[in-house]
C-alpha cells in the first residue's frame, strides 16, 4: 500500500449515519454539487441511502467510510473515525447499464488518501457485484481533487460532458471510467 494513502473500510450506511450526512452537507463541502441541501432533502437523501445499503439485488449500495489503523491514519491519529461517504448506484449512461460512485470527506481528513482509498473500495464491491461492467464518476471539471481522486484510482478520462446536477442546474463534468472487468 502507498505509504501516504489512508488505509479505510467501508460500512453499510445505517440508520445512525443521518449526522454524518448532515456534517457533509456543509457549504465548503457542497460547492461543487449546487449547495447544501434542505433539512427535508437531507432526510429524503438518507432514507434513499439506507435503502440502497440494504438492497442486495446488485442496485449499488451506500457506506461510510471508516479509517483503519495504518497508514495515513495511524499518522493522524484518527484510526476508527468515520471520515466520510462514498457509494456506487446503477444509472444507464451512453446506452450501457453502469454505476455510478460520488464520495465526500469530511474537511480534517482530506489531503491525505482517503477519497483515493475508498475509491478503490467502492470500485472492488461494485465489481464484486458482477452486474455491469463500468464504473463512472462524474465530478465538475473545476474541482481538481476530485478528479484527481479519478485519476489515483486508475479511471480513465473519456472527457467533458455536459450534465444536471442537482436535476435542473446544468454544469460541466468529466467522465471518467473504471473497467471493473479489468480492475
Amino acid at each position: 500500500m502507498d505509504e501516504n494513502r489512508a488505509a479505510v473500510r467501508l460500512e453499510p450506511w445505517s440508520e445512525g449515519d443521518a449526522e454524518l450526512l448532515r456534517a457533509l452537507n456543509a457549504p465548503e463541502l457542497t460547492t461543487h454539487l449546487g449547495g447544501p441541501e434542505s433539512e427535508e432533502a437531507l432526510a429524503r437523501r438518507h432514507r434513499r441511502y439506507v435503502d440502497l445499503s440494504a438492497d442486495r439485488t446488485g442496485a449499488g449500495r451506500m457506506f461510510r467510510i471508516v479509517l483503519l489503523p495504518t497508514g495515513a491514519a495511524e499518522v493522524a491519529g484518527a484510526a476508527g473515525t468515520t471520515a466520510g461517504s462514498i457509494g456506487f448506484w446503477g444509472r444507464e449512461w451512453a446506452g450501457e447499464q453502469v454505476y455510478e460512485t460520488g464520495w465526500a470527506v469530511l474537511p480534517a481528513f482530506q489531503r491525505r488518501g482517503v477519497a483515493t482509498a475508498a475509491a478503490l473500495a467502492v470500485a472492488e464491491r461494485a465489481r464484486a457485484e458482477g452486474s455491469r461492467r463500468h464504473l463512472h464518476a462524474f465530478p465538475k471539471v473545476d474541482h481538481p481533487a476530485s478528479n484527481a481522486v479519478c485519476r489515483a484510482a486508475g479511471f480513465e478520462l473519456l472527457g467533458p460532458q455536459d450534465f444536471e446536477y442537482p436535476p435542473g442546474h446544468p454544469i460541466r463534468c468529466n467522465d471518467w471510467r473504471l473497467d471493473l472487468e479489468r480492475f
